[in-house]
């Protein structure tokens, strides 16, 4: 069956299109991509549920560009052809710059413009007048647009993309998405991708959808265990700082790692623990500002940092709850504190590149908030762990998910993750010890110090970085917050303490110390160790070579 895969170049694809997908370095589609785009080319409507990490936006961005493309050769009016709905202004931005590689090589004829972003209407006005072929927002923010007229699309629309619909209601936006259907003209072609069908998903159905093409692919919600290993181990409140410490700072846990925690408090306490120890970490939360959250998520993709610590909060896991807090937040926002962002999300949609480990440091609260967060890894064909901590309250909810899996997979079950928490016990004082700094005063110190932080460099600095882009490079998230007292001590583990299975193997920071001390200084760089020899001055043969037992072969010029 592997010969007979449709390829990019049989799909009659725009060769620029082509390119730009050649320059991704996608060499063939994947399974979504291979069902769904030839069936989007032939006009149809399609509902289309596959494994978060699929390739689910390029399924439907590629069909999208090739059709404006197509109406381009005999219609030249500018207009707006494609809207693509999503649920968080992460997954717009996401959306939006996946839309702009792909037309890298046709720009001038294809443009997309993004209005998730919390800038004042006027301000994107000018933006909608060019009229772009593409428009990416949630749908509150294009209905903001529509009612201001800065958006109209009843005689112009093609395509509808509703991406990560099963998302769409449980941010509530389904008032808002009825609104804005009644903006669209009579016949358009629609696409809904979710990772889940579920009943919200059949209501967008009925509401948009047109006779669509239903594709169920990948029975399984989450990679088999060839790619995806998953990890679970019992432990209470107190374990879980003692695990999370050994497991970073021994380097057990190797490659970039996301941390999810349940609540925005909990975020910064944790971050106020790692940092007495010397591991550098970043918050991402609703708290803070977009541009911050989005330059978050691109530095990491970059390597910049190893650990993001992401909240998961009530919006995602539990909308009915989410609803029933509504009144209880507006009152918040009216006393002065900073409201949460509702259209927040990284635990579904936004694509962390190449990330090796998930650790559900609080155990999510639904079977969808477990996938949604596990699937950060182990994306396309990456290999990927989720590690999961339990304590005795959540045994409730593993056996929740442990049912779901199983009927996925036999071997999609959590194994249990066999660490002896014994040899670690004189890591517990150093733990408590950290513990006692981080005070609740201390967390909301750091919590008003990050949010002051980012909002300066997210508005006031806006228009310097967009100026000097380099600078932007240099403007870290995962600085100390300091408002605990720091212990030096903590910093540094010494030898007896690392228990004996681990010294040498998995303590590689003590080696690279202990190399670094051991190495002689490299005679090169003495002061004066080739300026007084006649025909050895580098800055004029440049073929110096330093070692007092190679001396012969430096004279030669």
């Amino acid at each position: 069956m592997g010969d007979e895969q449709l390829q990019f170049h049989e799909m009659g694809l725009d060769d620029r299109l082509l390119k730009a997908v050649a320059d991704l370095g996608w060499s063939r589609p994947t399974l979504i991509q291979e069902k769904a785009i030839p069936l989007a080319l032939e006009g149809k409507d399609l509902l289309a549920k596959a494994r978060t990490g699929s390739g689910k936006t390029a399924a439907y961005a590629i069909p999208v560009i090739q059709r404006i493309l197509t109406s381009k050769q005999s219609v030249r009016e500018q207009d707006v052809r494609a809207l693509i709905l999503v649920p968080t202004k992460e997954l717009g931005l996401q959306v939006q710059t996946m839309i702009r590689q792909l037309t890298m090589f046709c720009s001038r004829d294809v443009r997309v413009a993004n209005i998730s972003s919390k800038a004042d209407l006027s301000a994107q006005r000018p933006i909608l007048m060019e009229k772009p072929d593409v428009v990416v927002g949630t749908p509150s923010r294009v209905l903001a647009h529509l009612s201001a007229q800065n958006l109209v699309l009843h005689s112009s629309l093609e395509m509808l993309v509703v991406d990560e619909a099963d998302l769409i209601f449980s941010f509530g936006f389904e008032a808002d998405l009825k609104n804005v259907s009644c903006h669209l003209p009579k016949i358009y072609q629609s696409f809904l991708m979710s990772a889940t069908l579920t009943e919200d998903v059949q209501a967008l159905k009925e509401l948009l959808l047109h006779n669509p093409v239903i594709l169920k692919l990948q029975g399984s919600q989450l990679p088999d265990s060839s790619q995806l290993q998953q990890y679970g181990i019992k432990c209470e409140e107190e374990d879980k700082f003692l695990l999370i410490y050994t497991l970073l700072k021994l380097r057990l846990i190797q490659g970039k790692t996301l941390v999810f925690v349940g609540e925005v408090e909990r975020c910064y306490r944790l971050k106020l623990f790692l940092e007495q120890f010397g591991i550098p970490a970043c918050v991402l939360n609703s708290e803070l500002p977009i541009h911050s959250r989005c330059h978050i998520i691109t530095q990491f993709n970059q390597g910049f940092y190893d650990y993001i610590i992401a909240t998961d909060e009530q919006c995602l896991a539990d909308p009915a709850a989410a609803a029933g807090k509504q009144k209880k937040k507006k009152k918040v926002s009216e006393k002065g504190g900073r409201g949460k962002d509702k259209e927040y999300g990284v635990s579904r949609g936004v694509d962390f590149q190449n990330v090796s480990n998930v650790i559900n440091f609080d155990f999510p609260p639904t079977v969808n908030s477990y996938i949604h967060r596990v699937g950060r890894t182990a994306r396309a064909d990456n290999p990927g762990s989720a590690l999961s901590f339990i304590s005795h309250t959540e045994l409730e909810k593993l056996s929740e998910v442990e049912e779901a899996l199983a009927g996925d997979k036999a071997d999609s079950v959590l194994k249990p993750y066999e660490f002896k928490m014994e040899e670690i016990e004189g890591f517990r004082y150093r733990c408590r010890d950290a513990m006692r700094s981080v005070t609740k005063q201390a967390v909301k110190e750091a919590r008003l110090k990050e949010i002051k932080q980012e909002l300066l460099n997210s508005e006031k600095l806006k228009t310097y970085f967009e100026d000097n882009p380099r600078d932007l490079q240099l403007l870290r998230h995962d600085k100390d917050l300091h408002p605990a007292v720091i212990k030096p001590h903590l910093k540094n583990i010494p030898e007896y303490l690392v228990p004996a299975t681990l010294r040498g193997t998995m303590h590689p920071l003590s080696a690279k110390r202990r190399r670094w001390r051991e190495k002689p200084k490299a005679e090169g760089v003495v002061k004066g160790s080739f300026k007084n020899i006649q025909g050895k001055n580098p800055l004029r043969s440049f073929r110096y070579i330093g070692g007092r037992n190679r001396k012969g072969e430096a004279g030669k010029s």
